[in-house]
């Protein structure tokens, strides 16, 4: 059996595979940039005192913690897209909707999950940081904005940083709904060539590669601003 998997590397699958790659990171990064701006607005209405809104918050997230993430990719590549007029599903068609479609699916789904560290970061300060931020003449905005919020997602970082991994390995749901990322562009290899072991284990080290270098950035990142101990 022929086993050189760096030799598709070298030939003009490479550029597939290295194209696929570079769709990955793009999809990653946009979807972990939405999730972290719904995941903060989340966890700051789960913790108001507006009953409605912490129930809606609360059944947001049963919802994308609970529905198996390919499902909700579908949903929104095949079915939300329905319910829009015919000049914003014209839109779509035209500005990469396999690409739109994943990004938001992904990044709302995350933010379920970077609520929940997030909010369980808010509570681990202490009242004190509040009321101190207050009695400087700080609004309640600016108080979240500049005190409270740094130090919880500095005290979240842990399981931000795992849910974060988590996030860039299901980009490769993507493949279902024909987005060309690393996993569609491998088994377009595969299918091309018959090598298959070859094509899919260069899949699986660029995986294995991209979370662990994504682990050791945040790692680095975290403990660069790890969190002092808060005074109540």
């Amino acid at each position: 059996m022929h086993f050189d998997p760096l030799s598709l590397l070298d030939s003009r699958y490479g550029h597939l595979i290295l194209q696929g790659l570079a769709t990955t990171i793009e999809l990653a990064a946009s979807a972990w940039l939405l999730a972290m701006a719904l995941g903060i607005m989340l966890a700051i209405i789960r913790l108001t005192n507006h009953k409605p809104l912490r129930v809606f918050v609360a059944a947001y997230v049963e919802y994308h913690r609970n529905v198996p993430t390919l499902v909700q990719l579908i949903v929104w590549y095949f079915g939300i897209p329905a319910l829009f007029s015919r000049g914003v599903q014209i839109w779509m068609g035209q500005h990469h909707p396999e690409f739109i479609s994943a990004t938001v699916a992904l990044g709302m789904c995350q933010a379920a999950y970077f609520s929940e560290d997030i909010r369980s970061g808010l509570r681990a300060l202490g009242v004190g940081q509040n009321e101190a931020a207050r009695s400087l003449g700080m609004t309640h905005l600016g108080a979240m904005r500049h005190v409270i919020l740094p130090q919880a997602i500095r005290h979240a970082a842990p399981a931000l940083i795992n849910d974060s991994v988590l996030l860039f390995k299901n980009t490769s749901l993507a493949m279902v709904i024909g987005l060309p990322e690393l996993m569609y562009a491998v088994r377009d290899v595969a299918s091309q060539t018959f090598r298959t072991f070859d094509s899919y284990l260069i899949a699986t080290v660029l995986y294995l590669l991209g979370s662990l270098l994504l682990m050791a950035l945040a790692s680095l990142i975290a403990s660069r601003y790890r969190p002092t101990k808060a005074t109540s």
